[in-house]
C-alpha cells in the first residue's frame, strides 16, 4: 500500500508525536509505503493533504482526533482514495462512530478494507463528517478557545460554568428541507454521525449512510432544568425530554443572531449557513 499519513503534532499536547516513529514502523513492517505529513498550520497542512490526495495514494490516514479528521475530510471527500483514522487525539467521536476505537487501527489500514459514507457540506465549501452544532455548545468552545488554561477537557468544563451564568436562550430559525420551524432554543444540532464532544451522543441515532442528517433541538428551559438534563446526552436519552425535538433532513439551514456554528469541534463561522448531505462523498478503511 501507498499511504499518506497525515499528523497533527499538537495531539494530546504533543504526546501523540511520540507515537508515530512506532506507527510508521509497523505500517512499513506491514508492507506499505508511509509518506508523512506535518504541515506548519492548518492551512498548510491541508494544501499538503491534497496535493498528497492528487497523486492518489491507496489511502490518506488521520493519526489525530477529530480536528485532524475534518481536515483530511476536506482532502478526500467526493474523491475516490479513502480514509484511515489512527484515532488519537482528546476527541475521537468519528472514529468511535465507525467501530474504531478499542480496537488495532493499523490491522484496518492494512487490510485495506473501505466503507462508503456521507459525507456533508456546512456553507459554500466545508466539509464535516460528525455534527455541527451551534447555540450554547458553540458558545462554550468560543470562550474555550479564548482561554490558555485549565487543559484539556477541563477547559470546556471551566468554559461551560462560565457560559451558563449569561446564556439565555437563542431565537433560531431552521429550515429543513421544505419546512421551517421558528423558536427559542438552547442549542441546534446537525449529525452525520452520533456523537460530538469526546462521546456526547447528541444525535443518538443517527447513521452516516442513510442519506439523511439528524436534526437534535433543545428548545429554551431554564438553567437548573438544563443542568439537570444536559447528562443523559452521554447516553443518548435526552430525546425523552419534552423540551427536546429529533428530525431528520436532506439539507438544514440554520439562522439565529450572534451564532457561531463548529463542526467536527471547529470553527466555521456566523450563522446562516445550510448543511447539506452528500450520499456516498466518503470512502473509510474500516
Amino acid at each position: 500500500m501507498d499511504l499518506a499519513l497525515l499528523v497533527n503534532p499538537a495531539a494530546r499536547g504533543g504526546r501523540t508525536l511520540r507515537l508515530l516513529a512506532p506507527l510508521v514502523r509497523r505500517l512499513r513492517q506491514g508492507g506499505a509505503e508511509v509518506s508523512v505529513i506535518v504541515g506548519d498550520g492548518p492551512a498548510d497542512a491541508l494544501e499538503r493533504a491534497c496535493t498528497a490526495v492528487a497523486e492518489r495514494p491507496d489511502a490518506l490516514v488521520a493519526f489525530g482526533g477529530d480536528g485532524l479528521v475534518h481536515l483530511a475530510v476536506q482532502a478526500v471527500a467526493g474523491t475516490d482514495v479513502p480514509l484511515g483514522i489512527v484515532p488519537a487525539g482528546t476527541g475521537n467521536d468519528f472514529a468511535a462512530a465507525l467501530g474504531l476505537t478499542g480496537r488495532d487501527p493499523v490491522e484496518a489500514i492494512l487490510r485495506g478494507r473501505s466503507r462508503t459514507l456521507d459525507a456533508a457540506r456546512v456553507g459554500p465549501d466545508e466539509w464535516f463528517a460528525s455534527v455541527v452544532c451551534c447555540g450554547f455548545d458553540s458558545r462554550v468552545n468560543e470562550r474555550a478557545n479564548g482561554l490558555t488554561w485549565p487543559p484539556g477537557m477541563a477547559r470546556y468544563l471551566f468554559a461551560a460554568a462560565g457560559e451558563l451564568r449569561s446564556f439565555r436562550p437563542i431565537p433560531f430559525r431552521i429550515t429543513l428541507d421544505d419546512r421551517m420551524i421558528e423558536q427559542e432554543a438552547m442549542m441546534v444540532a446537525v449529525g452525520n454521525t452520533r456523537s460530538y464532544g469526546a462521546g456526547m451522543r447528541i444525535c443518538p441515532t443517527a447513521a452516516p449512510d442513510d442519506g439523511l442528517l439528524d436534526v437534535t433541538i433543545l428548545g429554551a428551559v431554564g438553567k437548573g432544568a438544563f443542568v439537570r438534563a444536559f447528562p443523559s446526552v452521554y447516553r443518548g436519552g435526552h430525546g425523552a425530554h419534552p423540551a427536546v425535538t429529533m428530525l431528520r433532513a436532506r439539507a438544514v439551514t440554520l439562522e439565529a443572531p450572534g451564532v457561531v456554528a463548529y463542526a467536527d469541534g471547529e470553527r466555521i463561522g456566523p450563522l446562516p449557513l445550510t448543511c447539506a448531505v452528500s450520499p456516498g462523498a466518503l470512502r473509510v478503511l474500516i
